[in-house]
């Protein structure tokens, strides 16, 4: 094996957020970097994932993934080149996916990294569209909401990593009308003009809920939910009959202090008989075969668009992930290792 690096740059959480988190929560630090052990790899980070799902593993609190702990480096979506290897099926110059980001070098278990294909769509792009993110809008809309033909769709936080795929593959699939929001005029008129939303609105120009209706007159039969809020809330009254949301994600309320109230309408859930069901993705590996086959065909006709906002530097790992929080990415929020 050749000369390994001596050490390797790691974020590690030092602190649990007060509600929003701040740069001093964080603490980017050095460790030694060793052989791997039998079974194991040694990965060059070249792309990490930063996602919404990582504030809620700032909390000490129980939930579907465990938390961040402190003083130890925190992981999440990665994908780099190996550079050491001690297992079978893998050789240094292998590109892998793996669950070790927020830190250069990554020791990884053989078992836990997937080789991908850097000929068949840019690395990145197994962090979004071809990775978690994608294969979230996809299950999501066509699964969970049980999406068809002529379906009305709308999706908040449309411009982000999940949403922005959600609105293009409803379109794909013959939607009657795809309804966005997002938090800005440029971010609106990408939407439409870019991605082939039929309608867009800026939520900070309005009620949610009287923008969406002027969008959707006619009501909606998906709701996708990223954002929770007045968004789940105004969505519930424009659903039409036995209408579907997914709720993915309700990033509004993830740096709240306080317990957030829910919508104030629920009861029109009975009468309308609607679905309100939540998606964790992990739950649908099974329909890896059918994402990977439909969205790479998408991707070679130039049909399905996939925005990154790339971050350059470790160091600004921690940057890029409040920048997240606060909407300043399109589409996926990736962080490029230059080093």
């Amino acid at each position: 094996m050749s000369a390994l690096p001596p050490t390797s740059r790691e974020w590690h959480l030092v602190a649990r957020p007060q509600g929003w988190p701040t740069p001093g929560d964080f603490a980017l630090r050095e460790t030694p970097v060793t052989e791997p052990g039998p079974g194991r790899i040694l990965v060059r980070n070249l792309h990490m994932s930063v996602d919404p799902y990582m504030r809620g593993r700032m909390n000490d609190v129980k939930s579907y993934i465990p938390p961040y702990q402190l003083d130890h480096p925190m992981d999440g979506g990665a994908v780099g080149e190996v550079i050491a290897s001690n297992a079978d099926g893998f050789a240094v110059g292998d590109h892998v996916l793996h669950g070790l980001g927020w830190r250069e070098y990554a020791d990884v278990a053989a078992k836990h990294a997937t080789k991908v294909d850097a000929s068949l769509a840019p690395l990145s792009a197994y962090l979004g569209v071809l990775g978690m993110p994608g294969l979230t809008a996809y299950a999501g809309l066509f699964e969970v909401a049980s999406f068809k033909e002529g379906d009305a769709v709308f999706v908040s936080g449309a411009a982000g990593a999940v949403g922005s795929l959600v609105g293009q593959m409803a379109k794909l699939r013959g939607a009657s009308r795809v309804i966005g929001s997002a938090g800005s005029d440029d971010k609106v008129k990408l939407l439409v003009e870019e991605y082939g939303f039929d309608a867009a609105f800026n939520y900070k120009n309005g009620p949610v809920a009287e923008q969406l209706r002027e969008a959707a007159p006619d009501g909606i039969d998906v709701y996708f939910d990223n954002v929770g809020g007045d968004h789940l809330e105004a969505a519930i009254g424009s659903l039409n009959v036995h209408g579907r949301a997914t709720l993915c994600g309700a990033i509004a309320q993830y740096n709240d202090t306080e317990p957030a109230p829910g919508p104030r309408n629920l009861a029109l859930v009975i009468g309308k008989r609607l679905r309100l069901q939540g998606i964790l993705v992990g739950d649908h590996a099974a329909l890896q075969p059918q994402f990977v086959q439909d969205v790479s065909g998408w991707l070679r006709s130039g049909e399905l668009k996939h925005p990154e906002t790339v971050v350059e530097g470790i160091e600004n790992g921690v940057d890029a992930f409040l920048g997240l929080l606060r909407g300043e990415n399109t589409g996926k929020m990736i962080v490029s290792f230059t080093r």
